[in-house]
C-alpha cells in the first residue's frame, strides 16, 4: 500500500499509556468526550439492539456510527444521548442520486421520525465508494439527502458526508504533497466543495495497521502503534512519529489542494485487528486502540491542538466478514465480554 502515515506525539504519554495498556487490568483512555465505536451488525451472534445500546451506555462511549437503518438500533436509540453517523447503503446510492422524492422517504423514515429522541451528527452518503463503480452518483445522492434535510430543517443540525478511504491519495508522502488521485479527484473535487458550502466535514477511514502489512520493510510496527521513541520523518517544520498523524495530514494536504482547507476531517472507522493476520494480536488491538484514544485529542502536526473526531472499528468481532482480521476488529465478543480490557472515561 502506497500510504506511509506517521504521528506525532509526546513520548512520555505514549510511553504512559502503552504501559498501562501492559499493566492495568482496565484501560483507562483520555479524549473520550471525542471517541465513538462503530457499530457493525456483519454477524449472525450478536446481542439485539437494544443491549448493544446499553453496552454503549454502560462504557461511556458517547458516539456510535452505524452503517445501515438499522431500525431496532434507532428504535433504541432513543433517549440515549449517543450522537450517531447514520449511513447510506452503496447499493441505495443510485436511486438516491436519481430519485430526490427515494431521498425524502429515506430521511423522513430514518431521520426525521427519530430526531430529535436520536442526536444524529453526519449522513453518511455511501462508504469507500470513490473512486469506484458508483462513485458517479455519490455527489447527487449526497445533494439529494441534503434537500430532504432541508425540507425537514434539519440541514443545520445534521451533517450530509461520505466516508473515503486513504485509497483515494495519489501521493501520501511526504505529507506536505499529500494529493488525491487523478481518478480520486474527477468525484472528490466538487464533493469538496460541497462539503465547503455546507460547513460539513469530510468521513474518512484511516487504518496504520494496513499501511504496516503492506509495506513491512519501510514502515515500522513502533511507528503504526504510537510506540515509535522519535521523529520517523520530518516535512518542513512538522516532525512525524508514527503513521496515523502522516495519514492525517497527507489528507489535510490534499484537501488544501483542491479548495478546501478548513474542511474538518472525522476519521469515521480507525482500528487494529486482535487476530487473524500479521501482528494482529490482542496486545497490539489493545496498544493501538489505546495510543489512537490518547493521542486524538492533541491533533496532528499540521493541526495541532484540535481534537479529531474519531470513531474506534469495532464494537464487535462479526463473524460474516470475510475470514482472518476482518473478522477480529471488535472491542467485545459477541457475548458482550471486552477481547481486551478497556474503558472510555
Amino acid at each position: 500500500m502506497a500510504t506511509l502515515s506517521i504521528t506525532s506525539g509526546n513520548l512520555s504519554m505514549v510511553s504512559i499509556m502503552f504501559l498501562i495498556g501492559l499493566l492495568m487490568p482496565t484501560l483507562q483512555i483520555a479524549g473520550g468526550q471525542s471517541i465513538g465505536v462503530c457499530y457493525g451488525t456483519d454477524g449472525d451472534n450478536l446481542p439485539p439492539a437494544q443491549e448493544v445500546i446499553d453496552l454503549y451506555k454502560s462504557q461511556n462511549i458517547g458516539r456510535m456510527r452505524l452503517y445501515i437503518e438499522n431500525q431496532a438500533a434507532l428504535q433504541a436509540l432513543r433517549g440515549s444521548n449517543i450522537q450517531v453517523i447514520l449511513g447510506v447503503s452503496n447499493t441505495n446510492l443510485q436511486q438516491f442520486a436519481t430519485d430526490p422524492s427515494a431521498a425524502n422517504s429515506w430521511v423522513q423514515t430514518n431521520v426525521r421520525n427519530y430526531w430529535p429522541d436520536v442526536k444524529f451528527g453526519y449522513i453518511a452518503v455511501g462508504n469507500e465508494v470513490i473512486p469506484g463503480g458508483s462513485a458517479q452518483y455519490v455527489l447527487p445522492a449526497m445533494q439529494n439527502i441534503h434537500s430532504a434535510l432541508v425540507s425537514a430543517g434539519l440541514q443545520d443540525q445534521i451533517k450530509v458526508s461520505t466516508a473515503v478511504s486513504t485509497g483515494v491519495l495519489g501521493n501520501s508522502f511526504p505529507p506536505s504533497q499529500g494529493s488525491f488521485s487523478n481518478d480520486a479527484l474527477t468525484y472528490l473535487q466538487p464533493i469538496v466543495q460541497f462539503l465547503v458550502s455546507n460547513g460539513a466535514p469530510l468521513l474518512a477511514n484511516v487504518y496504520p495497521y494496513f499501511s504496516y502489512v503492506g509495506d513491512p520493510n519501510s514502515i515500522s510496527l513502533p511507528y503504526a502503534l504510537f510506540t515509535s521513541p522519535s521523529t520517523v520523518a520530518t516535512d518542513g517544520q512538522f516532525q512525524y512519529q508514527n503513521l496515523f498523524d502522516a495519514i492525517m495530514d497527507a489528507l489535510y494536504a490534499a484537501l488544501e489542494k483542491v479548495g478546501g482547507p478548513n474542511v474538518v476531517i472525522v476519521v469515521s472507522e480507525s482500528g487494529w485487528p486482535s487476530a487473524g493476520g500479521t501482528a494482529a494480536t490482542i496486545d497490539n488491538a489493545r496498544t493501538y486502540n489505546a495510543n489512537l484514544i490518547g493521542h486524538v485529542a492533541r491533533g496532528t502536526p499540521r493541526r495541532s491542538g484540535t481534537a479529531i473526531e474519531t470513531y474506534v472499528f469495532a464494537m464487535f468481532n462479526e463473524n460474516q466478514k470475510a475470514a482472518g482480521t476482518e473478522q477480529n476488529f471488535g472491542l467485545f465478543y459477541p457475548n458482550k465480554q471486552p477481547v481486551y480490557p478497556i474503558s472510555f472515561p
